[in-house]
């Protein structure tokens, strides 16, 4: 018997995803949620209220993104560069994204969201890997979206493994580097099934990449927002997919 999946919860203020054809809608959006410490700053908080305050800026996005058809969604949770923050701040944010998948699991399931972690084990809170180890397991045969939480992520990293991994194949014979191909290289990047990003969005304002998704962003249509994280919602990213849906993708073509 097929599970029965829950419907993505409406906008508080009923509003609908813009009306687009399939074909101008991505299949995979990359997010770089930014501005959580300026948030909080600009309101006198500690920065560790932006934090909590973005959880519902990307609940309420995995939401409106299955209203509109994506299909795949990565966001940039924590980077290998974030081990550079204060001791205090690293603490709060390996525990807040253990409870946030612990948290929120069970409704992405009922949504029919599959979650899967990218990025690396080395450092990471072994409670953390458990948690999104178990969020992996409840969730691996859901269709609707594929949520990629990328945690002790960083695209140099991914990218150094990944040769790491080859060198290896190579050491015992197993591969042929002659024989290599862009198409037999991402399997061994930490998420093989991967789609290539289509839409790369980045909140408040800041115009770069910041390490995210390198190898997939090769050829997405890059989107940023002069919006701080915590006060985004799906009408952030819907804004997003309409700029991408007027743009014309030509992968080096004329």
């Amino acid at each position: 018997m097929a599970k029965k999946v829950k419907q993505a919860t409406p906008h508080r203020n009923g509003i609908k995803p813009p009306k687009l054809e399939r074909k101008q809608i991505p299949n995979h959006v990359a997010i770089v949620m930014d501005g959580n410490g300026r948030w909080a700053k600009s309101r006198g908080l500690a920065r560790t209220a932006g934090h909590e305050a973005g959880e519902k800026a990307l609940v309420d996005i995995v939401h409106g993104a299955i209203e509109i058809g994506v299909k795949e969604l990565s966001v940039y949770a924590f980077s290998t560069e974030n081990w550079k923050r204060s001791p205090e701040e690293v603490k709060f944010l390996m525990g807040f994204n253990r409870e946030v998948i612990h948290s929120r699991r069970e409704e992405l399931n009922d949504l029919g969201v599959k979650i899967r972690w990218v990025g690396r084990e080395k450092r990471l809170w072994k409670t953390v890997i458990d948690e999104l180890k178990q969020a992996e397991s409840l969730t691996k045969n859901n269709k609707v979206l594929t949520l990629n939480m990328c945690i002790n992520y960083g695209g140099r990293a991914e990218m150094l493994d990944a040769a790491v991994s080859i060198a290896k194949e190579a050491v015992k014979k197993k591969i042929k580097p002659d024989a290599l191909t862009e198409k037999s290289i991402t399997k061994y990047l930490y998420a093989p099934l991967m789609r290539d990003v289509d839409l790369f969005i980045r909140s408040s304002g800041e115009q770069r990449t910041s390490n995210f998704l390198m190898w997939q962003s090769a050829y997405a249509e890059m989107v940023f927002l002069d919006v701080l994280w915590p006060d985004a919602d799906r009408r952030t990213l819907w804004k997003a997919i309409e700029i991408y849906a007027e743009r014309e993708r030509r992968f080096g073509k004329a």
